[in-house]
C-alpha cells in the first residue's frame, strides 16, 4: 500500500500548557453615593477612559450647605458660651480670694475671742460659698468645651458630604454604562452608578492540569514564568505576559489548578471577559521523543501508530501522548528517535501489511505534519 512516513526525532520541544483563558480587569470598582439626593450633573461619557480624580457626577448640595450653616451657627455660639463661662469664672475666682482672706481674718479673731462664732461662721460659709461658684464655672467651661467638639465635628461632617456630592473617580481606567442617569433621586450606598474597570495591565484566568502543579511550582521558584495569549477572533492579536498567582487549591472536581497572568494592555486592545488562548511555558529547553500528529491514531485500546518496520512492513503499536506542539505529538512512551511511522495512508492498512512509500513520501518529524518533504 502506498503510504506518507514521518520519521521520529528527538528535538527540542519545549513544556508548555496550551488552554482557554478569559481576561479579566486587573481592578474593577462599583461607583456608588456616599450621600443622599438628585444627581445634577454628569461629567464624562460612557466608554470614555478617566484618570484618578476625575470628575464624573455631581450631586445638589444645598440641602448639606444648609446643614454646614447650622453647625458653623452652633460652633460660634459655643465659643460665645465658652469666653462667658471663662469670664464669669475670672469675677467668681476673685471674689473667692476675697472670701478667703475675709474667713482666715475672721478666723484668727474669733481665736482670740474679738468677734463672735456667729461671724466667723459667715465669713467662712461665704468662702465655701465663692469656691464652689469657681468650680461651677469652671464645669461650665468645660461643658461648653465638649458642646464645641460636637459642633466641631458636625461642621467637619457637613464638610465632608459636600465633597461627597462630587463623585470622583477613585482609580484610571474605563467607565461603563451610566446606569442612573442626571435628574434621578440617590440613596447612600444603594444602586451603582458607573462601574470603572482598569484594563492596563489586565488578568488572564485559566486552569491547568494537575498533573503540572509540580512543575509549575518548581519552575515559578526561581524565576517569572511567560505566559502567551492569543485573540480567538480572528484579529491574531499576541502579547505576552507573567504568571502572578497559583490558586492554593486544586479543583477536585475538574482535576485542575486555577491560575492567573498578568499581561501589559498599553493600546487597549485586550477587553474584560474576553476568551483567549493562553500558553504557559514551563521549560523552554526541554528535549523530547517527536512523532507527526498524523501519525496517531485512536484506537480501541488507545492511541497507535503505525510503524514501518526494516522488511516494508507495519506493526501497530500502542503510544502515550502527553501533548502536542503545532502540528507534533510529544511521545511518552512507544517509540524511539529514528523510528518510521506512517503519517498518510492508514486506513487501508492492518498490522502485517506491506507498504510503499512513494518518492517524496518521507521526512521528518516536523515534516510529516504537512505530509511533505
Amino acid at each position: 500500500m502506498p503510504v506518507t512516513t514521518g520519521v521520529v526525532t528527538l528535538e527540542s520541544a519545549p513544556l508548555e500548557v496550551d488552554v482557554v483563558g478569559t481576561l479579566e480587569a486587573s481592578s474593577r470598582v462599583e461607583i456608588k453615593s456616599q450621600v443622599a439626593g438628585q444627581i445634577e450633573n454628569v461629567q464624562f461619557t460612557e466608554g470614555q477612559s478617566v484618570t484618578a480624580g476625575q470628575l464624573l457626577l455631581e450631586i445638589d448640595k444645598r440641602p448639606y450647605e444648609d446643614v454646614l450653616r447650622q453647625a458653623q451657627a452652633a460652633l460660634e455660639r459655643d465659643q460665645a458660651q465658652i469666653a462667658q463661662s471663662q469670664a464669669s469664672a475670672q469675677k467668681d475666682a476673685a471674689q473667692a480670694k476675697a472670701a478667703d482672706a475675709d474667713a482666715s481674718r475672721f478666723n484668727a479673731l474669733a481665736s482670740q475671742k474679738l468677734v463672735s462664732e456667729q461671724q466667723r461662721l459667715q465669713y467662712s460659709t461665704a468662702s465655701e460659698t465663692a469656691a464652689a461658684s469657681v468650680r461651677a464655672d469652671q464645669a461650665a467651661v468645660e461643658t461648653a468645651r465638649a458642646s464645641l467638639k460636637v459642633d466641631q465635628a458636625a461642621v467637619e461632617r457637613a464638610q465632608l458630604d459636600i465633597a461627597y456630592c462630587e463623585i470622583k473617580a477613585p482609580m484610571a481606567g474605563r467607565t461603563g454604562n451610566l446606569l442612573v442617569h442626571a435628574g434621578n433621586l440617590v440613596k447612600v450606598n444603594d444602586v451603582a452608578l458607573v462601574v470603572i474597570n482598569r484594563t492596563d495591565p489586565v488578568f488572564v484566568n485559566f486552569n491547568a492540569p494537575e498533573r503540572y502543579l509540580a512543575t509549575i511550582q518548581r519552575e515559578s521558584a526561581g524565576r517569572k514564568l511567560p505566559v502567551e495569549i492569543e485573540s480567538r477572533d480572528g484579529a491574531s492579536l499576541k502579547a505576552t505576559g507573567e504568571l502572578s498567582v497559583i490558586d492554593n487549591t486544586v479543583d477536585s472536581q475538574t482535576g485542575t489548578i486555577h491560575l492567573k497572568a498578568t499581561v501589559a494592555n498599553p493600546k487597549q486592545q485586550w477587553w474584560p471577559g474576553q476568551f483567549v488562548d493562553a500558553r504557559l511555558v514551563l521549560d523552554p529547553s526541554s528535549h523530547a521523543t517527536v512523532a507527526p500528529s498524523e501519525a496517531v491514531q485512536n484506537g480501541q485500546s488507545g492511541t497507535f501508530v503505525y510503524v514501518v518496520k526494516p522488511d516494508q512492513t507495519v506493526e501497530a503499536r500502542n503510544v502515550t501522548v502527553s501533548r502536542t506542539l503545532e502540528h507534533r505529538a510529544i511521545i511518552e512512551s512507544g517509540l524511539q528517535p529514528g523510528e518510521v511511522v506512517v503519517t498518510d495512508g492508514q486506513m487501508m492498512l492492518a498490522p502485517g501489511a506491506r507498504v510503499m512509500v512513494p518518492p517524496g513520501g518521507q521526512g521528518t518529524a516536523a515534516v510529516g505534519a504537512s505530509g511533505q518533504k
